[in-house]
Order: structure tokens, then sequence, then C-alpha cells
């Protein structure tokens, strides 16, 4: 181990951590790709109750493991859809759609790796895009999903909402 090296360079406290929230889902980055070699990327997950964290969307580049921390996290993975619980752990690999949510009346909590890594990246982009004065960026979120890979299926919103009981977030 590089003598360089302290507890606070490898030790993320749980108040550490460049952090986004948007529509409910928030991500913290842990460990981003310059970090890992590209290898992965890990990213926690807090989800706000009865939010729709994602709609149904399909990754092109990179697969997804969905470890839950906390509460219960409804997803749907292809044609399955399961509740994840505390200890769960979730696969979602590169060109399987999926989606998930919170329909509970209580916080969530998703440890999310992606490999490899890059789509962390996307968390970020996407927050001030969404969050701005005047409501969405529709045509610059386009675009960004296009540079990421990334399709969504916008239709699978209102059914999603209505099937699980959760609030449209504006």
């Amino acid at each position: 181990m590089n003598e360089q090296l302290s507890r606070q360079n490898i030790v993320l406290s749980p108040t550490q951590g460049r952090a986004v929230h948007f529509r409910g889902l928030g991500a913290r980055f842990l460990i981003d790709g310059a970090l890992s070699g590209g290898g992965f990327a890990l990213v926690e997950h807090p989800i706000d109750p009865r939010s729709l964290a994602s709609p149904f969307h399909t990754h092109s580049n990179e697969d997804e493991y969905s470890y839950i921390l906390a509460g219960e996290v409804g997803l749907q993975v292809g044609e399955q859809v399961i509740a994840g619980h505390p200890g769960d752990l979730v696969f979602k690999p590169r060109g399987v759609g999926h989606a998930f949510w919170n329909a509970t009346d209580r916080p969530a909590v998703m440890l999310e790796i992606i490999s490899p890594a890059g789509f962390e990246r996307y968390f970020a982009e996407i927050a001030p895009l969404i969050n701005r004065e005047g409501g969405p960026d529709l045509a610059a979120m386009s675009e960004l999903r296009q540079r990421y890979g990334l399709q969504v299926d916008p239709e699978s919103t209102p059914t999603l909402i209505e099937r699980y009981g959760l609030i449209a977030s504006k």
C-alpha cells in the first residue's frame, strides 16, 4: 500500500461525496471511473417515499447491480417485477430494460454498481437539466440520453405511477 495514503484518503464518511437530487431520486457519488480505473462506479441512491426513481429504460453500454440497503425498492427487469429488500442484489444487464421505484411511505436506499464506469456522470449532468427554473430542458435531456446510449420509454411513467400508487414528481 502506498505510504502516502491516509485514512482520510481511503474512507468516505456518510456525509462526504458529491450528491445531486431530482424527481425523488438522489445520487451520491462514492467511487467514480477515475478512482476505479474505469472498471466500475459506485453510486448511492436515496429514493423518496412514493417516488418513481426511473421510468423503464435500457442501457447500451453498462451493466448495473443494485444492492438494497434500506427500505423496499420495486424493480422491473425485463418482464420480471420484484420487491427488493435490504440485502437483496438485483442484476440489470445492459440491453435489458428496467425501472425502479419506492412504493412505500418510508425512504429507501440502494447502492448501485455500474460497470464499466462512465454512466455515473449522467446523474450529475441530468440533475441541472431537470431542476432548472422554468422546468426541465427536454431537448438537452434527450441529447444527454443519446450521448450515454440510454433509451427511455416515457410512456412507462404514467403506467408505473398508477400501478404502484406513486406520486408524480414535478
